[in-house]
């Protein structure tokens, strides 16, 4: 889609928004992840949206599939490179570059239960961007990198974490 596309859809949305703020609320379509294999497992959503996932072999998978974390790091690259995007075209701005890199840190012996006292999670995050456009100032295309970075939904649930729950249906 062209700038000015991409532009006219999101202001459509923004006005019909700003009239019935309640058209705002959404819920996510889910992901069911179902184990195949040793490790691999298939990722399926409602409209035949799928994936897969495996763990490297040092962990006890094939590596047939990126592991899960990866998913997650290409989850916040992939979401806050389309923010950035959506704002540059909502300011008319034609990016020539846009690249988002996402690196974590993280510690085995929490995902492997060798420590409880370590989390299993990532300790931390780095985003990375390379942004670039004709004829715009170097200032403004970091403040649409910072701008995307915290509209992204995906890095906002990252940075502040939703309450979460779980069912558990046993068969």
């Amino acid at each position: 889609m062209s700038t000015a596309s991409i532009r006219d859809a999101l202001d459509k949305i923004g006005s019909g928004i700003a009239n019935n703020p309640e058209k705002a609320r959404a819920k996510g379509v889910p992901a069911t992840a179902r184990l195949l294999e040793g490790l691999r497992c298939e990722l399926t959503g409602p409209k035949g949206e799928g994936a897969f996932t495996d763990m490297p072999p040092p962990m006890g998978g094939a590596a047939s599939a990126p592991a899960p974390g990866w998913l997650l790091r290409g989850a916040i690259a992939s979401c806050t490179a389309t923010c950035i995007a959506m704002r540059a075209a909502r300011l008319g701005v034609a990016l020539t570059t846009l690249e988002i890199t996402v690196e974590s840190d993280s510690d085995h012996r929490g995902m492997l239960g060798l420590d409880d006292r370590i989390s299993a999670g990532f300790s931390a995050l780095r985003v990375r961007a390379k942004i670039g456009a004709e004829g715009v100032d170097p200032a403004q295309l970091r403040a649409l990198v910072e701008w995307g970075d915290a509209h992204s939904p995906v890095a906002a649930t990252v940075r502040k974490a939703p309450a979460t729950s779980v069912e558990i249906e046993v068969l």
